[in-house]
């Protein structure tokens, strides 16, 4: 399986700290945000591994270079500096992810998931992992019923960031900006979405105080 590490948001909320330094470079307990991900990709078996990049993607290109110091293989997806949301960043990587079932992880999250866990071709369309709700999106997305995920009422659990989409989720989607919820909503609707609730360590970096406060969690985790 290949991976994708989304890497292209600008980051407007995480500013000034964002003004010249893209998200996925800033650093909490000693290392870059991205480097969890493609460490923690890289000892689930997935080294193979796309990172699409706006606002000063030559930074992320110059920081992490061909990945091997890693033990990975990183190409790269430049969008320029308009971003293509994350459905259009993931339709451009299509020919870079191939034909088979891929996974994607949000570059802004730090989570324990073990992302051998993650099905290597799950039965529909697309598979995501949830987690309980966060105190700043405390109505959650998603239902999750027997492993399948829906857009219904009832009691929501929150879209990690992390998911395993097949490239036929795609199939009508034309290049350009466009987002991934639609996609996944529609796939819903036929019970093509299947999902897991993942209670482990998730942090969502979404603010310059989330990033002290994860700094110092990890500060202390190693001590």
């Amino acid at each position: 399986m290949k991976a994708m590490i989304l890497a292209a948001g600008r980051g407007e909320r995480m500013r000034p700290l964002t003004d010249h330094t893209p998200k996925p470079l800033l650093r909490a307990g000693g290392r870059m945000l991205i480097e969890y991900h493609i460490e923690a990709l890289v000892r689930a078996g997935v080294r193979e591994i796309v990172i699409n990049h706006a606002h000063l993607g030559a930074n992320i290109e110059q920081a992490l270079g061909d990945g091997r110091r890693y033990g990975a293989v990183i190409v790269y997806s430049a969008e320029g500096e308009q971003p293509l949301e994350t459905g259009g960043g993931i339709y451009q990587a299509l020919p870079l992810l191939g034909a088979a079932p891929f996974a994607v992880v949000n570059a802004d999250i730090c989570t324990d998931y073990p992302f051998a866990r993650l099905p290597q071709a799950p039965e529909g369309l697309a598979h995501l992992v949830l987690v309980d709700n966060p105190p700043h999106h405390s109505s959650g997305d998603f239902v999750l019923r027997d492993r399948q995920i829906i857009d219904d009422d009832g009691p929501k659990l929150t879209f990690s960031g992390i998911g395993v989409y097949r490239p036929e989720l795609f199939a009508r989607c034309k290049p350009g900006t466009f987002p991934l919820a639609p996609l996944l909503r529609e796939a819903m609707s036929t019970g093509a979405v299947s999902g897991e609730h993942y209670q482990g360590r998730w942090f969502d970096i979404g603010t310059p105080e989330r990033l002290r406060e994860l700094d110092r969690e990890l500060q202390e985790s190693y001590r």
